[in-house]
C-alpha cells in the first residue's frame, strides 16, 4: 500500500507539472497571438468592457449579424457570407461580450441587457438603423426581441436557422450537462485546447476544411478558439436562456416585420421538431417566408452562396 501511495502522489505530481506547464505556454502563446491578429474592427467601451465590431462594404442598409451560443469567432465565422454582401450592403458584425475579440463581462446576460449592448455597440461604432438583423441560432430570440420593443429599428430579420422560443419551451430540448461545460472551460483556460490535433480542431472549426477563408483567416479563427473556445461570459448566458425565452414568448410574433428564415432541412439534433417549428414562425408574420437547406447547423458555411443571392432577392423586394 506504501508503494501504491508513493506511485499516486508521483503520478499526481507529474499531471500537476503537466498542467502547469501547458498553462505557461498558453500564456505566451495567447500574447504572440494578440500581437499577431488584433482586432480587424473598433473597439468600443460599453459599461465594464470593451465589444468588438466589425464594418465592411457600402450601402445605404446596414446588415447586422450575431452570433450563435458558443460561437468562438463570429467575424471570422460569417465571412463565406457576408463577403457576397459588401459590394451591396453595409454588415455589421457584433461580438458579444466573451465572444471574438470582445472582452468577457461580469454583467447580467437577460435579454435587454445584451440587446441594450448590441444597440450601444453599433451607435458607437457610427452604424444607425433601421437594420437588417442576420440572426443565427440562440441570437434569434434577440433578433425577434429587437423587432417587438423596437420595430422602427428594423426593417428585417434574416435567419441563419434561427432560434425562436418555442425550441426552448419543447420538452425535448435540454441544455449540455454542466459538468461537461465546466470541464471544457477548465481545459480552455490551460491550454488544452492547442493540443486536441488537427481532426480535433476541424471538429471544432469546420471552417478550416473550407475554401472560404484565406490561410490567414484560418489563423486568426484558430487563434480566437484557443482564447475563447468556451468563456464565462457565455457559460452565464445558460442561466438566463428560460428567462429570456419567457419575456419573448410573452410579447408574440411581431408580425410587421419581414421576414426570412434559412432552415437547415432535418435538424434534429436541438429538437426534433425544429424544422417545423421554425417554418411555422415565419409563416404567420405579414411577409414571413423561409427555404429549406441541405445543410448543417451553420447554413452560412455551407449554403453561403445560395443563402446570399435569395437575401439580395428579398431585400429588393421589400
Amino acid at each position: 500500500m506504501k508503494m501504491f501511495g508513493k506511485i499516486l502522489l508521483v503520478g499526481v505530481v507529474i499531471v500537476v507539472g503537466l498542467l502547469g506547464l501547458s498553462g505557461l505556454y498558453h500564456g505566451y502563446q495567447l500574447r504572440k497571438e494578440a500581437k499577431a491578429y488584433p482586432p480587424p474592427g473598433e473597439l468600443v467601451s460599453i459599461d465594464d468592457n470593451r465589444m468588438h465590431v466589425y464594418i465592411e462594404g457600402q450601402g445605404e442598409i446596414t446588415l447586422v449579424f450575431m452570433s450563435g451560443s458558443g460561437t468562438s469567432n463570429p467575424t471570422i465565422d460569417f465571412k463565406p457570407l457576408w463577403r457576397r454582401m459588401t459590394d451591396d450592403y453595409r454588415i455589421a458584425v457584433v461580438e458579444k461580450p466573451g465572444y471574438g475579440w470582445s472582452e468577457g463581462s461580469s454583467s447580467s446576460r437577460d435579454i435587454d441587457t445584451t440587446l441594450g449592448e448590441t444597440r450601444k455597440a453599433l451607435n458607437l461604432a457610427g452604424e444607425d438603423g433601421p437594420y437588417v438583423l442576420v440572426p443565427h441560432s440562440m441570437s434569434g430570440l434577440e433578433a425577434i426581441y429587437w423587432a417587438q420593443k423596437y420595430p422602427d429599428e428594423v426593417k428585417a430579420v434574416i435567419g441563419l436557422d434561427p432560434a425562436i422560443p418555442d425550441v426552448y419551451l419543447d420538452p425535448s430540448f435540454k441544455l449540455p450537462r454542466r459538468s461537461e461545460l465546466y470541464l471544457t472551460y477548465l481545459m480552455s483556460g490551460i491550454g488544452l485546447t492547442r493540443f486536441m490535433g488537427r481532426a480535433g480542431l476541424e471538429k471544432n472549426l469546420p471552417l478550416l476544411k473550407s475554401e472560404e477563408l484565406s490561410e490567414e483567416d484560418k489563423e486568426k479563427l484558430k487563434a480566437i478558439f484557443y482564447r475563447s473556445s468556451l468563456t464565462k461570459t457565455m457559460l452565464n448566458e445558460l442561466n438566463y436562456i428560460q428567462e429570456n425565452v419567457r419575456k419573448v414568448k410573452s410579447k408574440g410574433i411581431p408580425f410587421d416585420t419581414p421576414m426570412y428564415f434559412f432552415i437547415a432541412e432535418n435538424n434534429v439534433d436541438i429538437i426534433p421538431t425544429w424544422e417545423e417549428e421554425l417554418s411555422q414562425y415565419v409563416s404567420k408574420t405579414d411577409y414571413g417566408k423561409f427555404k429549406l437547406l441541405e445543410s448543417g447547423h451553420y447554413v452560412h458555411h455551407e449554403k453561403s452562396y445560395d443563402i446570399a443571392n435569395e437575401m439580395k432577392d428579398f431585400l429588393q423586394k421589400i
